[in-house]
């Protein structure tokens, strides 16, 4: 019976919009820390680009929330807009969070299965992008966006792989000294690694709002 009175009434289409806007800064999010981890004197000023959309994001956020309070008739069920937008925002936040102990640690080289994870790091979030825009005919694309989300997992798993050997690469490396070096690359790698667990809760989001949809 809701789901006939909600096919009659005008729906609230700027969530969409926001959506698209909100993954916009996560794709830019990605690509600024992907240029962090190629190191070197431009480390600082790529640290701050993540920084600039991470604020980006927060602003569209709020406004997500906002809209959800105001609006009479939503797309999706209210908890399913929250949750999508937060689990969007948590994904750029850990960006976020993986820039500022960069800077911390004043790192400015990094090992290779780190830039490796940033180039998973981007190609998840186009595809988050991708599925994204999708959300506005989620009923009509359910097998891409089913494609989309396990591509999304897949790629995670992929970092979990790159994730423990780039952990034992750097044991190997740093096990006769330098320890201080090895502490500090496990933190840069399990804050990678929880980017990409973040674009996972991304999928997983999208995969119900899909099966609630149908």
């Amino acid at each position: 019976m809701l789901r006939w009175f909600q096919a009659l009434m005008p729906r609230e289409e700027r969530f969409f919009a926001h959506f698209d806007r909100h993954a916009q800064t996560i794709v830019g999010g990605a690509q600024a820390l992907r240029d962090v981890l190629n190191g070197g004197d431009g480390v600082p000023d790529a640290c701050r680009k993540v920084m600039e959309f991470e604020n980006q994001a927060d602003a569209i956020t709020r406004d997500v929330l906002l809209l959800t309070r105001r609006s009479f008739i939503t797309p999706f069920d209210r908890s399913d807009i929250q949750q999508l937008i937060s689990s969007l925002d948590d994904s750029i936040d850990q960006m976020q969070k993986t820039a500022k102990a960069i800077l911390l640690f004043e790192v400015r080289a990094f090992e290779p299965q780190m830039a490796q994870m940033g180039d998973t790091i981007v190609q998840s979030a186009k595809l988050v992008k991708e599925a994204v825009a999708l959300m506005a005919s989620v009923r009509s694309q359910t097998g891409r966006l089913n494609a989309l989300t396990e591509e999304i997992v897949r790629f995670e798993d992929n970092a979990d792989n790159l994730h423990n050997l780039g952990i034992k690469a750097l044991f190997l490396k740093h096990r006769d000294g330098k320890v201080m070096d090895y502490i500090v690359g496990i933190e840069i790698y399990d804050h990678l690694e929880k980017v990409m667990d973040r674009f996972e809760d991304v999928a997983n989001r999208i995969s119900g709002i899909v099966i609630e949809q149908m």
